[in-house]
């Protein structure tokens, strides 16, 4: 155990800090880590070595994977409880309420957890990655979106960044109303010829942008963001939007690409985001009050870059709640 001068000069940089905080709850891979705090490789893994160093964080090996995680008090002295390590817990508990990203810390934290143990994830991307490979008749995903969506209950529905609206027409033959905002005047109105070659009366395109849609504060059951979130300018203030015009009790879904490194996307697809990690969607529902918040991957593309799809969801708190 180093000194308790020599552990707090390593206690003054704010990530070993944080880092401590960490370890203190759980054990963790380097690439949790990295998700948890948004930071590169080789700084973790320097930070880590450095604390490793000092004898206040330990690893060991479970298969492929490290696991670094605090070391037990009285751990590198027998039985006998070293006063200084005492000391350097409190100091680093109490630091807990001056470091702004603490809070956001362990909402990362809780994730990167349940990512880890869920196990009903891994068996659904198995799942879906069997789906379709074999011909089936009568067998696709289109039938069971129609199936799907069949099930919802008459509500009213925006589907916000909407393009020409297929999601929006799949969606009008059950809903009460569905609203259709693009900010593309070609877009709209072709959704809007497609809605009157089907006849659907309930169903209403609307120009406008995402983050202003032109929508009735508290007027909408259920929001929708279906691969649009990532061209917004501001995704937060879409967010927002989308909370202002819910009903209390209504539904916020996102539908996006996972956090990904595949820079044509910006020039191919005028991406101006590329992708969301499941902990940036967490922390943007919540940020907008969002409760009951969900946030999974759903699925993974066979094909490079190999995109992969994060489904998030929250519920706007109703009136007194």
């Amino acid at each position: 155990m180093p000194s308790l001068i020599q552990s707090l000069r390593l206690l003054a940089d704010a990530t070993r800090l944080r880092l401590l905080l960490l370890l203190e709850q759980a054990e963790l891979t380097v690439a949790e880590i990295q998700e948890i705090l948004g930071m590169g490789q080789s700084r973790i893994s320097a930070h880590l070595a450095q604390l490793k160093r000092a004898g206040l964080v330990r690893d060991r090996r479970a298969g492929k994977n490290i696991y670094y995680g605090l070391v037990a008090a009285g751990a590198t002295e027998g039985a006998v409880v070293d006063p200084n390590q005492a000391r350097l817990r409190e100091l680093i508990a109490a630091s807990a309420q001056e470091i702004p990203e603490s809070a956001r810390d362990r909402t990362a934290l809780a994730l990167a957890l349940r990512k880890r143990e869920d196990r009903a994830r891994d068996y659904f991307n198995r799942l879906a990655g069997k789906f379709g490979r074999a011909h089936c008749p009568g067998r696709s995903w289109q039938a069971l979106a129609h199936m799907l969506f069949g099930l919802l209950p008459p509500m009213v529905i925006a589907d916000l960044g909407a393009g020409e609206g297929t999601l929006s027409q799949l969606l009008a033959r059950t809903a009460k109303q569905v609203i259709a905002v693009d900010s593309s005047e070609k877009m709209v109105e072709f959704g809007s010829a497609l809605a009157r070659e089907h006849g659907f009366a309930n169903l209403e395109y609307r120009l406008g942008d995402m983050q202003e849609p032109p929508i009735a504060p508290g007027s909408v059951d259920l929001a929708i963001f279906s691969q649009a979130l990532h061209h917004a300018a501001a995704p937060p203030r879409a967010v927002a939007a989308a909370e202002r015009i819910l009903k209390p009790g209504g539904r916020l879904v996102i539908l996006d690409l996972l956090a990904h490194n595949f820079e044509q996307a910006r020039e191919l697809y005028a991406d101006l985001w590329l992708g969301f990690s499941e902990v940036e969607l967490h922390r943007l529902l919540e940020t907008h009050g969002f409760r009951d918040l969900q946030v999974a991957v759903v699925s993974r593309e066979a094909q490079s870059p190999h995109f992969q799809t994060v489904l998030a969801t929250g519920t706007k708190p109703g009136r007194g709640g």
